[in-house]
Order: structure tokens, then sequence, then C-alpha cells
């Protein structure tokens, strides 16, 4: 027998990342760029996510786009013409850089076509995902490198046969921010089995404070779910509603829930967009020191502000 033979089959291969909002958070940043292609430091926040599913061995990535999207396209192709003047020039480090985006994983495109919701992206990516698990990545959840976290979930699937969602404990005041599950206890104090969810409930309504982020580990019972479903909150079709019918026992398998402990990035926001920027900035080689430096002495300028 060959060790290939002998090697266990990956479950989960392919990872689908949504896409297709119009950022209007953003604006006016976002009118003729993607909210996506937005720097943290010195990468769009959509390269954080498909770096995120390589390192969990996903070398199958499909990004699920809309209208006026074409950078993200762009962002991971080859450029020839850059790549030969760096060349010329010598700059390995740059090139390095630029090779890097194109060369994460094997990424590809598919539009949204109309902006029916999360759970409407997700169906479209049916025809690429097949009759297998998958995972679904949004790109308004920027999991810091340090504190993996999909390589969990998969294990989790694997070894249950399950749906696995993440979640986080939040204040009860910010639960209505947020989907929110319905938790019975495991053995493991990490996992819950997810037994509802709830998009977005008032914090006296909200079942407990653990929120739905935006990493998820899908059984493909989950298309025909969706294909199943009347538009939900805001008139759209929802992933959450989805989730909740596999919750309740509608699907071959349960739903449950990995708390995540780490670091987390909610780049959506404008003002957690620009905390994520410092955050990872003062970490950064390159520019870490300085940064560091340059946040230490704004502190004391603001400090002084306040106190005058």
């Amino acid at each position: 027998m060959t060790e290939s033979q002998r090697a266990p089959q990956r479950a989960v291969t392919k990872a689908v990342v949504p896409a297709a909002g119009l950022g209007t958070r953003f604006l006016p940043a976002t009118k003729a760029m993607p909210k996506e292609m937005l720097p943290i430091v010195d990468k769009p926040a959509i390269q954080y996510v498909v770096e995120e599913a390589a390192s969990a061995g996903l070398g199958d990535v499909l990004i699920i786009t809309g209208r006026n999207k074409d950078n993200l396209v762009n962002h991971f192709d080859s450029v020839p013409e850059l790549e030969y003047s760096l060349e010329r020039k010598g700059d390995e480090g740059k090139l390095g850089k630029v090779h890097e985006a194109s060369e994460l994983a094997e990424v590809y495109f598919l539009r949204q076509g109309q902006p029916l919701g999360l759970g409407h992206a997700v169906g479209r990516a049916r025809g690429h995902v097949g009759d297998e698990s998958f995972a679904v990545l949004l790109g308004d959840d920027l999991i810091d490198a340090r504190d993996p976290l999909l390589d969990r979930m998969i294990a989790e699937h694997d070894e249950r046969g399950a749906t696995v969602i993440a979640l986080m404990e939040v204040p009860q005041e910010s639960i209505h921010l947020y989907g929110c599950a319905a938790v019975e206890p495991t053995d493991d104090p990490d996992v819950f089995r997810v037994t509802g969810l709830v998009e977005k409930p008032a914090a006296a309504e909200a079942p407990s404070n653990l929120a739905v982020i935006g990493r998820y580990v899908l059984r493909p019972e989950i298309f025909d779910i969706i294909d199943e479903l009347e538009p939900g909150r805001g008139g759209e079709i929802q992933l959450t509603d989805a989730l909740h019918h596999l919750a309740e026992g509608k699907g071959e398998a349960p739903v449950y829930g990995v708390i995540f402990r780490g670091r987390r990035y909610d780049t959506g926001d404008r003002a957690d967009w620009i905390k994520a920027n410092v955050l990872l900035g003062v970490d950064h080689d390159e520019l870490g020191a300085e940064i560091s430096d340059w946040v230490i002495g704004f502190a004391e300028q603001l400090r002084a502000r306040r106190e005058g």
C-alpha cells in the first residue's frame, strides 16, 4: 500500500468567500473600489481571508462577487508587466509579495447575480462545490493568523460528521448586532451543540451571549435547505435561517459551534477597520517598531489633550 493510499482523504478541500456586498458603510471610498480591497496595513482584506483558507489546507477558493468587482479578480492574477519591472530592478522583496497573492491557492470567481443575501450567495456555490462539505469565510471577519480557528472547525466536522459554525462570547448588550445561538453543552467546554439560531435578536430575547462570527464548515445538505427558504430579515435569503433549520433537526446531521477566544478584527465597520490597521501594524515585521513608537507618543498627546 502506498503512502497516499494509507493517508485519510480530507473531507473539506474547498472554501467559499462571499464578497458581493456594496460596502455602503465605507462610502465614498467604496464608490469605485470593492470594500474587500481596502488595505489592512499593506494587504487588501480579501487576501488575509484567502491566506487563512490556504493555511487550513483549502487550496480551492471560490469568491462570490458582484458588479464592479474586477479589482478582486485582478489582485489574484499575475501581472507580467509589474513582475518584469521588479525583476529588472532586482527588487526580490516586492516581487515575492506580488507573486504571493497569485500563488496562494486556485482562486475562482462567480457573480452572485442578484444581491439577495448571504444565504443566496452561498447557494450560488453549489455547482462549484458539488456534493462535498466546504468552508465559508466572510471577508468582514479577519481571524488573526496567530490564533487559527478553521483547522479546529474542520477537525470537529470530520470527527462529528456535522455542520460546524464559529461562535464568540460578546456582551449581552451587543448581541443584537449578530446572529445568536441557542446551545447545549458537550464534554468539551469550547464546543456546543447548537439547537437554534436567531438573527440579530434584542438583548432581552437572545437565547445566549454566543454570537455567530463569519466562519462555517457546511455539509452539502445546506444547499437544499437554502433552495427552500423564504426571504427572511431584510427581505433576503439568510444563511442564519438555513442553519437554524439544520439545528432544529431538519437535516441529516446536527450543528455544532466552536468557541473562538482569539483575536478577530471586524473590517466591515469603519472604526474597527482603523483599529485593525493599528493592531496589525504594531506587529508588522517592517513597520511595527515605527508604528508602536508613534502610537505611544500619540496616546500621550491624546491624554494630555483630554486632561487639559
